[in-house]
């Protein structure tokens, strides 16, 4: 749905919404695409951050939405440890990207969990 929703600039609620009533989405999916909507702003600045040398706008589509799927995990799903965050979204990249985006979303993340405390603390009021 994040993929979907960037490459033809839908917006991420109506998208929801949507398959919400074509069907039952799977609830987790539902947590993570409310949890990006919710803290777009935050996750976008964070993978802008420790994304050295890459343009969030640049990134391929699907590398954009594995990483704001593992920043808002990484920041704000307490029940996922962070190395099962960082793993997931580098099995995400291996099947769906390019032969480099599963090191450089593993090297992105992993930056990212080292700084999750303070991160989560200084966005912890934006969204």
């Amino acid at each position: 749905m994040l993929f979907e929703c960037d490459a033809r600039s839908l917006p991420l609620d109506a998208t929801l919404a949507e398959r919400t009533r074509e069907g039952d989405p799977n609830p987790y999916t539902v947590r993570l695409v409310e949890g990006v909507a919710a803290h777009h702003g935050r996750v976008d600045e964070v993978i802008s951050t420790y994304a050295h040398g890459w343009d969030i706008d640049r990134m391929p589509a699907v590398d954009r939405a594995v990483l704001r799927i593992g920043v808002y995990e990484l920041l704000w799903v307490d029940d996922v440890p962070a190395p099962v965050a960082v793993s997931e979204a580098v099995r995400l990249a291996t099947e769906l990207s390019t032969d480099e985006s599963p090191a450089f979303v593993n090297g992105v993340l992993s930056t990212v969990a080292e700084h999750r405390v303070e991160l989560a603390q200084q966005g912890s009021g934006s969204a």
